[in-house]
């Protein structure tokens, strides 16, 4: 059986002002797409370009339950999510093209 790789990422703009949350099969083609801005929308508008958080999943139904749990929270309890992970708010984008 093939085994499906899903991540809920979360992008910030240079600031760290803003937040995009999305969910994606391919983490490094995501990355590539944010940092030159070929989504259209929000992050694009927004210059959500640097990855600061991820989860991996193996199905797409919890990934995408996941994906709109985080969209609902407030921005403090997002941002103490990213800190468990990336305390210190690296951004992450080159490490993703060197590890997956």
């Amino acid at each position: 059986m093939k085994e499906h790789h899903y991540f809920v990422y979360i992008f910030t703009n240079k600031n760290k002002t803003t937040l995009y949350i999305g969910v994606t099969n391919d983490l490094q083609r995501r990355v590539n797409e944010h940092e030159h801005g070929l989504i259209p929308g929000f992050s694009k508008k927004y210059n959500c370009i640097f990855l600061i958080y991820y989860e991996y999943f193996q199905n797409i139904e919890h990934a995408i339950d996941r994906e709109k749990e985080i969209k609902k929270w407030r921005r403090e309890k997002k941002e103490n999510l990213i800190k468990q992970k990336n305390p210190d708010w690296r951004f992450l984008n080159k490490e993703i093209y060197e590890s997956l």
